[in-house]
């Protein structure tokens, strides 16, 4: 163990090997400086012209409907009839009705029925295939749509003629996308319940970004774990407790840690400073208020409010990421560390409170350049308020996964606390759903985090 300013700091150490660990695996030349002369020169054959506004063009996206060959129709058979591999069902895609176009050779009818099937292929490869109502709590806005539009899918695979390869690079990049596919392969037609569940979770990985990015936060919330993660492979893991289930269950996010919070503040929710009368007994008795850690403000308008100052029995405990979202959900560490013991951690009122807060606020500091080393110990042993805001912001995912891989490496399933499956399993049962939506529920779900109890 390593001591600072006297103060047990074993964390530290770690979450400074953990960073220089990332480091390594981020690491990249810098960049050559530009060159005074040329710039100059450059400037003067070419001087800028600001009031002409710069218009950029509108990235072009090919029709839906393009024209086939029966050679390019038949691989596109064949790859329906193994998209079971996938998780996906062939009687989803017409293939009937494609191959009786395709007996009657080149024609308009071929180039839509190859196209419209092609099309639904990349709409739930890239997409999901679980409609949107069936997705409970799921607030991900997924970019693949955008980035690759199904036409313009389309007029590559027919460029190149390689259907397969141009549909199979539409699947996730994460490792257990991979996993579960071969899970899959290795379970018998016999074993239907275990099937599907795998299906299911084959699916939740499409509903993500294809590739989540170089470096990332990513916490599956029936695991109870949290994974700091650099080009897919896990640096440290943390127990984690998450929402109770009910209207408290942690919702599913795709966010950005823009920032560590040392020492945090804990504004209280007017569910207590008001309904459970602390504000007036904080004005009441200031010094009962200061031995506690509480401040409070009565506005002109009787409003009050109650933050809880920096201290080890912060609500928020020694620090908080700063992951800015309209769910008010984030992650955080807590003074009732015992919990972690649990076995059974669905517990808080809607955030994520993490095991080890202190070594995740440190190597997120670090890796984002935000501070090094010797800055972080600093503001985090001085017990004062600190935002450090990171120069590489981090990708944050609170995931839901039933079947996935352990901290150990080893495929596990998980209990479905929040009753999330239901829903997902019973769309696989029911004909796929044509022109579904492809953004999630506009519905807020804002959570008071009431910590004081837990």
């Amino acid at each position: 163990m390593i001591r600072f300013s006297g103060r047990l700091a074993g964390g530290v150490a770690v979450a400074a090997l953990v960073a220089s660990a990332a480091l390594a695996q981020d690491a990249a030349a810098p960049a050559p400086a530009p060159s005074p002369t040329a710039s100059k020169a450059f400037s003067e054959a070419f001087p800028p012209t600001v009031s002409q506004p710069v218009v950029q063009a509108t990235p072009q996206v090919a029709p839906l409907v393009q024209a086939w060959t029966v050679a390019q129709a038949q691989a596109l058979v064949a790859v329906i009839e193994g998209i079971g591999a996938e998780g996906l069902d062939p009687r989803d895609y017409d293939l009937a009705p494609l191959k009786v176009a395709i007996a009657s050779g080149p024609s308009e009818e071929l180039n839509r029925m190859a196209s419209q099937s092609f099309v639904w292929l990349v709409e739930d490869l890239r997409d999901g295939r679980t409609p949107m109502e069936a997705r409970q709590q799921w607030f991900v806005v997924d970019p693949d749509r955008e980035a690759n539009p199904s036409g313009n899918v389309l007029a590559e695979a027919l460029k190149t003629g390689d259907i397969a390869g141009t549909l199979a690079k539409l699947n996730p990049t994460h490792p257990d996308y991979a996993r579960l596919k071969a899970e899959l392969a290795a379970t018998s037609d016999g074993q239907t319940a275990r099937r599907k569940l795998i299906r299911a979770n084959m699916d939740r990985w499409r509903w993500l970004a294809r590739d989540l990015g170089p470096q990332y936060l990513i916490t599956n919330v029936p695991e109870f774990q949290l994974r700091l993660t650099v080009k897919n492979k896990i640096i440290s893991t943390y127990r984690t407790i998450v929402g109770k289930p009910g209207r408290t269950a942690t919702p599913q996010l795709a966010e950005v840690v823009e920032g560590v919070v040392f020492n945090p503040t804990w504004t209280v929710p007017q569910s207590i400073v008001k309904g459970e009368g602390l504000g007036a007994r904080v004005l009441a008795n200031p010094a009962w208020g200061r031995a506690n850690g509480y401040v409070a403000t009565k506005g002109a308008n009787g409003y009050i409010t109650v933050v809880q100052q920096p201290g080890p029995g912060n609500s928020l405990g020694r620090m908080k990421l700063e992951m800015p979202n309209e769910h008010a959900i984030f992650f955080h560490d807590t003074p009732s560390r015992h919990l972690f013991a649990n076995d059974f951690r669905a517990l808080s009122h809607g955030c994520v409170r993490t095991e080890r807060a202190l070594e995740l606020a440190m190597t997120m500091a670090i890796l984002g350049k935000g501070a090094t080393r010797e800055e972080a110990v600093a503001i985090a042993d001085s017990g004062k308020y600190k935002k450090v805001m990171l120069t590489k912001p981090w990708r944050a995912y609170i995931t839901y996964f039933t079947m996935a891989s352990d901290i150990n490496g080893e495929m596990a399933t998980f209990k479905d606390i929040y009753g999330r499956d239901a829903p997902v399993l019973a769309s696989l049962d029911k004909p796929r759903v044509r022109d579904r939506s492809a953004k999630p529920t506009s519905e807020v779900i804002v959570i008071e985090d009431d910590l004081k109890d837990t």
